[in-house]
């Protein structure tokens, strides 16, 4: 199964890779972006890499795309929330496994919004579930939602795309050479990301 995801994330390096001369490459992060931050398991960094490698000189670009993708899709995520909880949202939940935890969520939210969105928006926790639980009954209004949201991912974005900017090549070297480890500590980054929503909540 492990090999399987390895070989698949290899194939989708490759892929995501041919976007970076296309002219329709950053409408193709910002879609990533936008689905990942409401119910798409694949975060939007792989694709955001991959370009950057091929174009470092571009990162900055590629990051704030990525963050307005991100930003727009939270409002997807809030309104599958805030309309569809039971008949999408739900099933997302338990998909990640979090379901149990939601409340715990919502929580959070009531002590600190932004800052739960910092931390979802920043980490390997799957952002869908804090954007649905940010809808949830108008937990959140709007503003905290867009505020909480732009800070968490563009702060991670923008560090990846700084990166990218500063070691592009390097970066592609070290990619290519280490890519079936890197892939192993990525899954396990997103496995790790469910762990913490059901640990610290």
């Amino acid at each position: 199964m492990i090999q399987k995801t390895i070989e698949w994330l290899r194939k989708l390096k490759e892929w995501v890779e041919q976007f970076a001369q296309k002219p329709y490459a950053l409408w193709a992060l910002f879609f990533i972006a936008f689905i990942e931050a409401s119910f798409f398991p694949i975060p939007p960094d792989v694709l955001l890499i991959a370009l950057g490698v091929a174009t470092p000189r571009r990162s900055f670009r590629y990051a704030l795309v990525c963050t307005a993708g991100s930003v727009v899709g939270a409002y997807l995520g809030y309104f599958i929330g805030y309309a569809l909880f039971e008949t999408v949202g739900r099933p997302i939940l338990m998909f990640y496994g979090v379901l149990g935890q939601f409340e715990s969520i919502l929580q959070k939210y009531h002590e600190n919004g932004v800052l739960a969105l910092f931390i979802a928006g920043f980490t390997p926790i799957p952002y869908k579930v804090f954007t649905i639980a940010a809808g949830f009954n108008s937990t959140l209004d709007l503003w905290t939602l867009t505020v909480g949201s732009f800070i968490g991912r563009s702060s991670r974005f923008f560090l990846v795309g700084a990166l990218l900017f500063l070691y592009g090549g390097n970066v592609k070297t070290f990619l290519d050479k280490y890519f079936d480890k890197l892939s192993l500590a990525f899954v396990a980054l997103f496995i790790l990301g469910i762990i913490a929503v059901k640990w610290l909540l």
